[in-house]
């Protein structure tokens, strides 16, 4: 009952705190994925289930933000923004958690193991990837001074930037992913069929952190169109 008092004290304040609270932590799911794929590449399982229960816990509560600012949300009364665009962006958020969630999973469930060949590339590009996603944080924690000034004026300039920002690391993750599917097309031969179409997926997944990240960057260049 208190919880839920604070988020309802929150949210009088300003309808966007809640979706600033909710892609923090999304991103803290995101960041947790660095301590479990060191436990991964270390072949400690049992680091690697600590982490993967912290990421497990931060999905769950990133969720029940999600079903609180639903559940909330005025439908009728005026806006500063657009209730359709509070709701994609928390769609867009809610992906990084979940992704994050999943990759923890899949990873541990299998145990799967990393080519040593391919483990520093790999955490540089987790790191890229998560490095997307801080940004779309920084974003969004400016969406308050936005809203104060119109979307317009030198507050849109520094969103802009960011956003800007944002973009030029998704590209360097994806150069990222397309070297790592390379390297690991090259040792296809000498891996089990099997692994290497799970490491695929994981490539895949860890991708679309960045992918999430930078539609929420997206979504802002909309709103400052309009």
């Amino acid at each position: 009952m208190v919880a839920n008092s604070s988020f309802l004290n929150m949210f009088a304040q300003s309808p966007v705190k809640p979706l600033q609270t909710h892609i923090e932590k999304a991103h803290s799911c995101a960041v947790e994925l660095i301590p479990f794929f060191d436990a991964v590449l270390n072949q400690d399982w049992n680091q690697a289930e600590k982490a993967q229960q912290r990421i497990s816990d931060l999905e769950h509560e990133a969720d029940t933000l999600k079903q609180d600012l639903r559940q909330h949300l005025p439908k009728s009364l005026f806006m500063p923004v657009p209730r359709s665009d509070l709701l994609e962006l928390l769609r867009m958020q809610d992906q990084i958690a979940n992704k994050a969630k999943d990759i923890a999973g899949i990873m541990l469930g299998r145990q799967m193991q990393i080519p040593a060949s391919m483990a520093d590339l790999m955490m540089e590009y987790l790191k890229g990837s998560i490095a997307v996603c801080e940004q779309a944080v920084q974003a969004l924690n400016e969406l308050d001074e936005l809203v104060a000034t119109g979307f317009r004026g030198r507050e849109a300039d520094v969103v802009e930037k960011i956003i800007t920002r944002l973009d030029e690391l998704e590209t360097a993750t994806d150069e990222r992913e397309r070297q790592l599917r390379h390297q690991l097309f090259e040792l296809e031969k000498d891996l089990p069929p099997i692994d290497v179409m799970f490491l695929y997926k994981v490539i895949d997944w860890v991708g679309e952190l960045a992918d999430r990240a930078e539609q929420v960057g997206s979504r802002f260049q909309l709103l400052l169109a309009r």
